[in-house]
């Protein structure tokens, strides 16, 4: 059997002490942190007798304190007592280095892999990062266990290593359900309502204590994200996974899924860092307050302050360019998003004929065409959720595009009396 190669994740450490340390333990060299060994997963005489030599154990761990690890994460804890055979099996391995990595994220192109490392490893891993590491063991039949063990050799050939991940449809949680059940995924049932909350509404419920995260995720969530989720849907959050098999039972005979929950490690208290002091909220209404007083002097004195429309105009369209982006993502929950409205990349088109009309005291018709776009946004309420703060802006520059707008068609119906 071909020599199997052991991964250990590759991620962003708070310090050069934490890498330091992992690289000690790794005992390993190079960017890329790999880790080489040849143990046989399992033979035929194994086979014989897999349901006492075969364990296999769902891992759940702690949400952490960096951005990509605030839904926690899953795993697999393979054992293979015949064999000395004691690793975790892990669906959620990236490389930062890998090129244009930030873009492909974004765009839905990043290619995660699985990878196995030695149990104590894993545990020395995330006992240090301060998250807790919850295993429940699976009651899954002999035949079923030899299922698992030929489709993780499979899953380990170099040249299927590699996936396309998706953080909502296809990503560590979902994978290491999928593997480990098998085709006793197909007879497993859970009590979990088959129509439950929407995918943004759940991941509230562990970012809501990073309102600037929050508002990140939502700003790029579109109305795909809104819609009630599924059972196997909700089952991407390692927790959610975790409380499902809890409850799960396996027909026809209806015995449980879990046959012991144990804990690997103590679940830590964490403190969560401060992100910036003012809310997402707050921010927004200074910045609503600031477009309304200045539109309002701009009406007394009959000016236009068109070096605040330069400087509002070019934030408004290197934003929406983001969002033009996300429509060729391939995460399908960012491609139809109303938020393109408000945040509008016609704003960056228009913007030199906007200043240039402004500043001869003239008002372009983009107001009137952007005026319609708020209009579009702010009833756009009723089948999606926005970012928080969004509403409060979209109001201020409501009354700003109106304002323009209003202008704009004043002078055209002047225009044409005369």
């Amino acid at each position: 059997m071909q020599n199997i190669n052991y991964f250990c994740i590759v991620k962003r450490f708070k310090s050069i002490l934490k890498l330091k340390f992992l690289i000690l333990l790794l005992l390993i060299g190079g960017g890329r942190m790999v880790l080489y060994a040849s143990n046989e997963l399992v033979d035929s005489v194994a086979l014989a007798h897999a349901d006492s030599t075969i364990h296999i154990g769902l891992l759940t761990c702690q949400p952490g304190q960096e951005v990509y690890s605030l839904y926690g994460h899953t795993a697999i804890h393979y054992i293979n007592t015949d064999k000395n055979i004691d690793v975790a099996i892990n669906y959620g391995t990236f490389d930062f280095n890998q090129p244009n990595f930030v873009l492909n994220f974004v765009l839905g192109r990043t290619d995660y892999m699985m990878s196995i490392v030695p149990f104590y490893m894993f545990c020395a891993e995330y006992n240090y990062e301060e998250r807790g590491v919850v295993e429940q063991v699976l009651d899954i039949p002999s035949a079923d266990k030899l299922l698992f063990v030929k489709a993780i050799e499979e899953n380990s050939k170099p040249e299927n290593l590699q996936y396309r991940y998706n953080f909502y449809y296809d990503n560590c949680t979902t994978r290491a359900r999928d593997i480990a059940l098998g085709k006793l995924g197909s007879q497993t049932k859970y009590e979990r309502p088959n129509d439950g909350p929407s995918l943004r509404e759940m991941i509230h419920q562990y970012n809501q204590d990073r309102p600037w995260a929050r508002m990140g995720n939502d700003l790029l969530l579109g109305l795909q994200a809104d819609r009630p989720s599924t059972v196997s849907e909700q089952q991407f959050l390692p927790y959610n996974l975790m409380e499902d098999f809890e409850k799960a039972v396996v027909e026809p005979d209806g015995h449980k899924l879990v046959k012991e929950t144990r804990t690997i490690i103590e679940p830590f208290t964490h403190i969560t860092e401060q992100e910036f002091p003012l809310s997402p909220t707050t921010c927004a209404i200074i910045v609503a307050t600031l477009i309304i007083l200045l539109t309002i002097i701009e009406h007394l004195r009959h000016k236009t302050f068109w070096g605040f429309d330069l400087l509002l105009l070019l934030l408004i369209g290197l934003c929406g360019l983001i969002l033009t982006v996300m429509l060729f993502s391939e995460h399908p929950t960012v491609r139809l998003n109303l938020q393109i409205l408000l945040l509008n990349p016609v704003a960056l088109l228009c913007l030199p004929f906007v200043v240039k009309r402004e500043r001869k005291g003239k008002s372009h018709w983009f107001w009137a065409f952007y005026f319609v776009c708020i209009i579009a946004f702010l009833l756009g309420n009723f089948i999606q959720s926005y970012a928080e703060g969004m509403n409060i802006l979209a109001l201020s520059l409501l009354v700003r595009s109106g304002r323009g707008a209003w202008k704009h068609l004043h002078a055209n119906n002047k225009q044409q009396h005369e």
